[in-house]
This record gives structure tokens, sequence and C-alpha cells, in this order.
């Protein structure tokens, strides 16, 4: 098969590794790619236009015979990317845009959910600065501020004082500061707890599991700093029992898909839940329609399936035929990001180590790239997170250890990352 990545990300690297252990694979193009993804043997990297309607990729998927895309990221997604690939008959595993409200809209997703009965917590949405500023005033803490629409990791905010509050959301309802993402916004409830990202294959009204994960959202160790996209994840979490896995799955994941489905809308793709571990049981925190990352660099080496059959399962109607596999054991990733993230991370320089990390993890594990280029031969810097160091190992520990003793080797000035990952 010849087979087609969106995306340019550490998740993406990792779906196309995955994609190269299947003997069904003889070719993968991803659109834009990345240094890493482009170094693996068997894969090119194309530059095609993402932006709707969408008919770059399906040229490309004409010309260059491409069985399948696969979608990484969500706003090609929300754009109405497999919908596209509907429409040109191409094979395609990724939401259609209305399932992908459910990341698209936070508003559409708490609606949802509530009509679904899925376990959740106090919410309110507004579109009007001044009833909103009213309702924040009345609460007896603070709650949490997000904006309805996609805002690249920036659109929630837990405000340091009601003022605060009250003054984000006027500049987010009046003066326009989120844009098109912040012209709604949802206001939630605080939770306590540990939170949990449970992800699966989804088709119709059958889901299929991976291994439970956790991430380090905080940019410094003992959960300090600002927040980023991820600085490292473990699978599987300790947290979650089998138990809890299967609650999940029959009291958020199923109900989710059966409301979708009785609105007219069918999810072939990813679903993502992030859940709170809360003292009165997990509550929902949000969903997204892909893979996460750093979960998928954790995730997929996990998956003793082959991604192939899993996703062709799920596109032909056949996912409850799939009996989902995960390797014994755990597995860690650590992100090394360039300096200056995540508020302005500095792009160009040069990355040394890579092959001393890649032989030290050996076939148990794998640097995946990120925010990587190759400029004049050598593979520099060119986003916030630039590598994820993943690792297998008996435990959580000794996975650990050996994903710290690969990252030991790689080095470029300015490069941090947290010491404590799955620690």
């Amino acid at each position: 098969m010849r087979v087609l990545v969106i995306g340019g990300g550490g998740r993406e690297h990792a779906i196309v590794w995955k994609l190269l252990r299947s003997q069904r694979v003889n070719a993968v193009h991803c659109s834009p790619g990345n240094a890493g993804i482009a170094r693996e043997s068997g894969v090119e990297c194309v530059a095609l236009s993402l932006s709707a309607p969408f008919d770059d990729v399906a040229l490309h998927c004409r010309r260059e015979r491409v069985d399948l895309v696969i979608v990484g990221p969500e706003a090609p997604l929300v754009s109405g990317l497999a919908d596209a690939m509907e429409d040109a008959g191409i094979p395609c595993f990724g939401a259609c845009w209305q399932a992908a409200q459910l990341e698209g809209s936070k508003a559409f997703t708490r609606k949802l959910m509530a009509e679904a009965g899925v376990p959740s917590h106090g919410f309110e949405i507004f579109e009007d600065a001044k009833a909103a500023q009213d309702f924040y005033r009345s609460r007896p803490e603070r709650w949490w501020i997000k904006a309805d629409g996609l805002a690249a990791g920036k659109g929630a905010v837990m405000p340091g004082s009601v003022e605060e509050g009250c003054a984000l959301l006027a500049e987010w309802l009046e003066g326009g500061k989120m844009g098109e993402a912040g012209k709604r916004v949802v206001i939630e409830e605080p939770l306590t707890g540990t939170e949990v990202s449970v992800i699966a294959f989804a088709q119709g009204e059958t889901v299929r599991c991976l291994a439970p994960s956790q991430d380090h959202k905080r940019l410094l160790d003992g959960d300090q700093g600002p927040n980023t996209g991820g600085m490292g994840a473990f699978a599987p979490s300790p947290t979650l029992s089998e138990a809890q896995r299967a609650e999940i799955e029959r009291d958020f994941l199923l109900p989710t898909l059966r409301a979708l489905k009785k609105g007219g809308v069918e999810l072939c793709g990813f679903l993502y839940a992030g859940i709170m571990m809360t003292p009165k049981g997990p509550r929902l925190l949000e969903y997204n329609v892909r893979l996460g990352d750093p979960e998928a660099q954790v995730i997929l080496p996990m998956m003793e399936n082959d991604l192939i059959d899993v996703v062709e399962a799920a596109i032909q109607g056949r996912l409850a035929d799939v009996d989902m596999r995960v390797k014994p054991g755990a597995a860690v990733t650590v992100v090394a990001a360039s300096e200056g993230y995540p508020a302005s991370p500095r792009k160009g320089d040069i990355i040394e180590g890579l092959a001393e990390a890649e032989s030290a993890l050996g076939d148990d594990g794998k640097v995946f790239h990120a925010g990587t280029k190759e400029a004049d031969g050598k593979i520099v810097t060119s986003g916030g997170r630039v590598l994820a160091v993943t690792a297998l190992g008996s435990d959580l520990r000794s996975a650990s250890d050996r994903a710290y003793e690969a990252l030991g080797h790689i080095r470029w000035p300015g490069m941090q990352h947290r010491s404590d990952i799955a620690r």
C-alpha cells in the first residue's frame, strides 16, 4: 500500500514509523514532514496545500496512486479534509468535519455530553461579555475560561483573580483578541485529580482503545512553569485500572459516538478523551479527534497490532472484529525543546548526538523528530518542541532510565527538557 500522512510533528513521525513496520506498506508520503521523517527509508516528504478545498491533496493522491490518507493534526480535520477525500473517492482515516467539532468547538462538545449523559462538570456558554462577566463574578471560586474554537493551545486560561478573568472575557468577547476562536467562550468548573489520556480507534458505535497514557504539560520539573504542548509522556498509566478503563469506554466514549450517530454523524478516526480522575470519579476535560502529542510517541510503540490492519478495518466498518493487543511493559518519551520555548523558541541550532542516541536505544526505542529541518546537510532546530526520545522497558522506571540515557547523547545550545518524566 501507498500511504499519505498529513502533518509534520512528533505525532506524525510516530505514525510514519509505525506504518513502516507493516509488511503491507511499500511507500509513505508525508506532508509537510520534518527532517527525521525525511530520513526514514521508503518515505518522501511533499509540500502540499493543506487548506480547504484540499484539491492539492486529492491531485497528489491520484497522481501518486495513494491508497490511504491518515490525518495527524486537528486543523485539517476541522476544515473538512476527510470530507474532501471522501468526495474524491480516496480512503481517509480521520474525523469528518462534523465529528471534528468535538475538538473544534468546546460548546458543541459540552452540549453533546449533556445530551448523552456523559459524566462532566459545571459549565456555561457565553457570547456576550457582560453576561459572562456577571456569571464569573458569581462563582465562589475561579473557573476556567476556554475559547470555543481551536486556539493553538492558548485557548484555556485559569485567571489569577476574578478581576483578571473579567478583563480576559472583555478582551476575547469584545476586543476580538482570540479571533474567531474566542467569539464564544465556555466557562468551566475547575477539577482536581490526575489527568489521564484514553485514546481509541473509533468507527460508528465501536471503539478499540490503545494503552492509557499520561503527559506532562508544564515546562519545568515538579509540574512548575508555563503550560506547553507536552514535555513528555508515559504509558500505561498506573492511575487507571482495567475496570476504570472499561468504565470510561462504557460511560464516555460509546455514549458520545451514539449521540453523534443520533445526529446523523459517524466518526471514523481517533477519539481522544482527556479524563480527570477526581475523588468523585472520572470526569471529561476535553475531546480531541486525533492522536495526542507526545502521547502518540508512547502508545504507538506499545501497540502490537499492524496499524494498517486496524485503520483499514475501521474504514471498512470492521473495527468490531479487531482484537487490540498492547505490549507488556511500559514506554516513556522525553521531549527536548528549544531555548525560549514555549514563548519564543529559538531556531536554527545544529543538533548533535542523534546517531549516538539512536544507537543507545537500539530496537527498543526511537528518537522522534518534531521541530527539525535539514540545512547544509545538518539537522537543525526549527520549532519549539524539537525531539521526543522514546524508550521501552519492563516497567516505567526502566523505560524512563533508558530514555534519559539516550537523551544524554543529544545536545544543542539552549536545549531544555524535564528530568522527572514518569518519575
